[in-house]
This record gives structure tokens, C-alpha cells and sequence, in this order.
């Protein structure tokens, strides 16, 4: 079933408590998906500083005072490393691709689940609201977040198969349905030399959208054209550094709300998880047309 939750901020003033609110609208998702969850934020000062770009990773074999070091040592500037269990965090100030190809080759078995300059995408399995809460996810803040619970239906259970899924700089995709034809997909990606880190039919998705964004394509475009190669039953979360879109299928059976106020905009599975948010009783709600792609950038 799985639910979604998205907030992207207008507002500077809402700022520190965006990850209050996410972490309410995660909360009201919870049964939609008990098996795991995962969020991501975007501009958090703490685990994204400005200036620095950040990685998250499950399965790192280093202890974090450790891979802290190594990459200090590798990069040779002072690298920082949070243990988020089961999620590990690093930064550094250096470009994304130097903190990705530095975490390559210190810790080659590791699980990359994000980068960028932006964003801190954390994953574990359990219940949302305590994984949340074990994160520190409500004490977070920035400008935009995304958050997803899950029930596994398409592969097993485990952190690394929940949701988001960040194959992109400051790139995520969130999924509540299934893509019948990901496979085919999957095997034309793969003999571009694409590589897959899961059998998630969400990993597929998102890889494609990444791929397009690479090309050049606006994220628009790059929606419209997967919704043209992709088969099933889906409704889309897609974020980046400046951006923050959705999308559902032809048949649009997957639920989606969108609420939008000069504050704020947001999007879940379901109104309960939107019903708290500052100014809803004003906002502007609607469902999400089939097909269509809905799209906002940061001002």
C-alpha cells in the first residue's frame, strides 16, 4: 500500500520546523506502510552544512570516527561522519563527485542511498514514527523534505529497498504502487552500463529519471517520458536541489492529495497526513489529474 508525504517550503520563517511537520505528516502514513521508511531533507545545517556536499550510506564496514578520518585523510580537508543506525552520514567541503568517489574507494561495500549538496536521505526498517523520532527528524530543518512508508510488495524487506530512492545528485523518487515492466526497463539501463544496487522496481524508476536529468532534460520532461515507457500503477514523489514534482499513472488508482499556500506546498497519500500543516483551512487542495505533471521550482 505504502503512503507518501512531501513539504516543500515558501516560507523562510517555517524553515527550522520542517522537520516537525514531516515528521507529523510521516506519522499519519504509518499504516500504510509498517515495514520501513526513509526520508530525505534538504538544507539541513547540520547534516548538509552549506559549502559541503554530504553522503548517506548503509553498510559502510567503518566505524564513523573512522571513515571520518579516512576520508579527511583521502580528501584532505576535514570530513564529518554522523551514526544515524542503520544510516551512516559523512560531509565534507568538496564536490559531490569528490565525496562520492572518495566513499568509493575508502569503503567499496558500502551502500550509497544519497549525495549532493543538499540532501541527507536516511533509511532503517521498523515502525516510521520511531525511526523518525531515532533520526532526530523532527528536530531538522531546511527547505524541503520527503518521506516514505512502506509496504514491501515487489522485493524483501530490508533499509536499503525502503524509500527514497537517491541514484542522482540531490536527486529522490518516492513510489506508492508497482511498474509491471520494470524489468524490461531495467535490462535496456543495463546494457547502457547502467548498474543496480537493488531488485526494487523503484530503483528502476529512478534511475531512468536520473538518466534523463543527466542528458539534460528538465524534470518535467524527464516525468513525462517515463510515464510513456512505464507500465502499472504508481503515484511519484521526485525532488531535487530545486525542485519538487509529482506524477501518477494513466488510471491514477494510487492515491494523492496536493494542498499549495504562499507558505507552502504539499503532497501525501492521504488528507490526514496534511489536516495540521499552518494554513490548510486556506489552502488551495486538489487531487492530482492522470498523467499530468506537476511541478515546483524553489524561489
Amino acid at each position: 500500500m505504502c503512503g507518501i508525504v512531501g513539504l516543500h517550503l515558501r516560507d523562510r520563517t517555517l524553515y527550522p520546523e520542517l522537520g516537525a511537520l514531516l515528521s507529523g505528516m510521516l506519522d499519519q502514513m504509518c499504516d500504510r506502510g509498517p515495514d520501513s521508511a526513509g526520508m530525505a531533507i534538504y538544507g539541513d545545517p547540520i547534516w548538509s552544512p552549506e559549502g559541503h556536499a554530504t553522503i548517506s550510506l548503509l553498510e559502510t564496514p567503518l566505524p564513523r570516527a573512522d571513515l571520518a578520518a579516512a576520508l579527511t585523510s583521502r580528501l584532505g580537508v576535514e570530513a564529518t561522519a554522523f551514526d544515524l543506525a542503520p544510516t551512516a552520514v559523512a560531509h565534507a567541503p568538496v564536490t559531490a563527485e569528490q565525496l562520492h568517489d572518495a566513499v568509493r574507494a575508502i569503503a567499496p561495500t558500502a551502500r550509497v542511498i544519497g549525495f549532493g549538496t543538499d540532501v541527507t536521505v536516511l533509511k532503517g526498517m521498523g515502525n516510521p514514527t520511531a525511526l523518525a523520532h531515532r533520526f532526530g527528524l523532527p528536530n531538522a530543518s531546511g527547505w524541503q523534505g520527503v518521506a516514505h512508508t512502506r509496504m514491501a510488495t515487489e522485493s524483501a524487506v530490508t533499509a536499503e529497498g525502503s524509500h527514497p530512492f537517491s541514484v542522482g545528485p540531490d536527486q529522490c523518487l518516492v513510489h506508492n504502487g508497482s511498474f509491471s515492466n520494470h524489468m524490461s526497463v531495467k535490462h535496456t539501463l543495463e546494457r547502457e552500463g547502467i548498474v543496480f544496487d537493488s531488485e526494487n522496481d523503484t530503483e528502476v524508476g529512478a534511475r531512468f529519471v536520473a538518466g534523463q536529468l543527466a542528458g539534460g532534460v528538465d524534470l518535467e520532461k524527464a516525468l513525462l517520458m517515463l510515464n510513456e515507457t512505464f507500465d502499472g500503477f504508481y503515484t511519484l514523489l521526485v525532488s531535487n536541489k530545486d525542485s519538487f514534482a509529482v506524477v501518477r499513472d494513466a488510471i491514477s488508482c494510487k492515491p494523492a492529495v496536493i494542498a499549495e499556500t504562499d507558505r507552502w506546498v504539499a503532497m501525501a497519500s492521504e488528507y490526514r497526513a496534511l489536516a495540521d500543516l499552518p494554513g490548510i483551512d486556506s489552502a488551495r487542495i486538489f487531487e492530482p489529474e492522470p498523467e499530468e505533471v506537476y511541478v515546483w521550482h524553489r524561489q
